[in-house]
């Protein structure tokens, strides 16, 4: 006896149904039915490694709590992370080999400035969300960074924060130490433009090369100014080797320094020792040896004491906001459902820290925090 045609339909559709889920979840990169496959590219050799390194443990700190409480929808998540060594033209040669032979569903946690934006033609070529890279410059907050998704402040807002600590800085001499190339760049420029509201204007502007360490020309430039404050736009070796240098060839001397938050607060302070007495960086995470915040505290736990850092907290945070895209994106799914999921959240707080996305803004945050190196570490 046949079936009635309705029941005939009903189960054909059902089983079309179930079969299309299944080609999905099966289509979709970087997705199996155990796991998750996640992309970096960050420095892990070289001047910046601190920075990479450490962003990475926060984000397998993370991964290896919800992987022990059974995953996102039952699937592990699993970190692919290349090095770069800070270098625009391995990142992009990475990013490549994450997406077309790694087959990452997204990027998360890279590291850098000039690095990201040799990456960004390839992960929007290939429609690659990135969550959460370690750089406040404007150039990855443009029109054409509509994949990308901020868990960080700007440079531009670390440098009104930094501006905003100086006492009388129309009666000061202000220079700025920049990295050449896209990071110091966009830097300076957010450093001259917080200057040019208060009618202030730099008495030397100095540069120091990526990955490198001369600074000679750059303490030069900045002693012959005269300048009794600057504000380092550079990553942790160049910059530390810029204070110590200056400190050497003046020990009396009462030059103030400032630096942003990608220096790496702990690497610059563990590069410097005793030399980072009075130094200021601004940070764009909570202060992670802290005990109010629940996500700070959670961090904590998650890693070796020693290994805390702002750069692991932040890469904590970004696995966290990644993960909360993961799970509302549902059981199967797709790049564009990932980005479509974190577009919309509105405001996400992973434990005391919040960020907010909508469909027209991927900042996600403006927060800063000033710290200082003391005698034993950062004085909050």
């Amino acid at each position: 006896m046949l079936p009635p045609v309705r029941h005939l339909l009903f189960a054909t559709s059902f089983s079309l149904a179930v079969l299309a889920g299944t080609v999905q979840a099966a289509e979709a990169p970087g997705i199996t039915d155990k796991e998750i496959v996640i992309g970096q590219t960050a420095a892990q050799t070289g001047p910046a490694a601190d920075l990479g390194h450490d962003v990475r443990l926060g984000i397998e700190a993370y991964f290896k709590e919800v992987n022990a409480k059974g995953g996102v929808h039952g699937r592990q998540l699993r970190l692919v992370s290349l090095d770069d060594g800070y270098d625009p033209e391995r990142a992009a040669n990475n990013a490549k080999q994450l997406i077309e032979k790694d087959k990452v569903f997204a990027m998360l946690g890279n590291v850098g400035t000039a690095t990201g934006l040799a990456v960004l033609p390839v992960m929007n070529e290939a429609k690659v969300p990135l969550v959460g890279p370690y750089s406040g410059a404007e150039s990855l907050r443009g029109p054409d960074s509509g994949l990308i998704f901020h868990v960080r402040a700007s440079y531009s807002d670390e440098a009104q924060a930094i501006i905003k600590s100086i006492a009388n800085p129309a009666g000061r001499r202000l220079a700025v130490l920049y990295q050449n190339d896209a990071f110091g760049k966009s830097g300076l420029a957010d450093v001259e433009r917080e200057l040019k509201r208060l009618n202030v204007a730099l008495v030397a502007k100095a540069p120091v090369e990526r990955n490198s360490t001369d600074v000679a020309a750059a303490v030069d430039a900045i002693n012959k100014a005269n300048a009794d404050g600057v504000i380092m736009m550079s990553a942790y070796k160049s910059s530390a080797a810029f204070v110590r240098e200056l400190r050497r060839r003046d020990p009396q001397s009462f030059t103030q320094f400032w630096a942003v938050s990608f220096v790496g607060g702990k690497a610059l302070a563990s590069e410097l020792g005793a030399d980072g007495r009075g130094v200021a960086v601004s940070q764009v995470v909570p202060f992670p040896w802290g005990d109010v915040l629940p996500v700070v505290r959670e961090h904590a736990k998650a890693l070796p004491a020693d290994a805390v850092s702002f750069a692991t907290l932040e890469g904590y945070i970004d696995a966290k906001v990644l993960v909360e895209g993961l799970k509302r994106a549902g059981k199967n799914p797709t790049r564009d459902g990932l980005v479509q999921a974190l577009a919309s959240a509105g405001k996400l707080d992973v434990g005391g820290f919040a960020v907010q996305f909508s469909p027209t803004d991927h900042k996600g945050s403006r927060y800063v925090d000033l710290t200082m190196i003391g005698k034993g570490g950062f004085i909050h």
